[in-house]
């Protein structure tokens, strides 16, 4: 993994932990510009009613905008 694959990893976790989601589950890989989650994505406890399809769609949206991110590549499993 390149040093910048690691930074764009580190930004990533930053930016999801932001979010109401439990990301725990979640493994985050990065590389080239193009970021891989996979494994179990879930809501907070306190945010029971979150749409997790629509925070996946803000999360990659923010992701996207960031410097050196060409693409956002999900394969999770939704549970609530």
């Amino acid at each position: 993994m390149s040093t910048q694959d690691t930074a764009d990893t580190k930004m990533v976790r930053s930016q999801i932990a932001r979010r109401s989601v439990d990301a725990s589950q979640l493994i985050i890989r990065c590389s080239h510009g193009i970021v891989y989650l996979t494994g179990v994505l879930r809501t907070l406890r306190t945010a029971a009613d979150l749409d997790l399809q629509k925070e996946m769609q803000t999360i990659s949206s923010i992701l996207r905008s960031k410097a050196g991110i060409r693409d956002v590549v999900w394969d999770v499993t939704l549970r609530t």
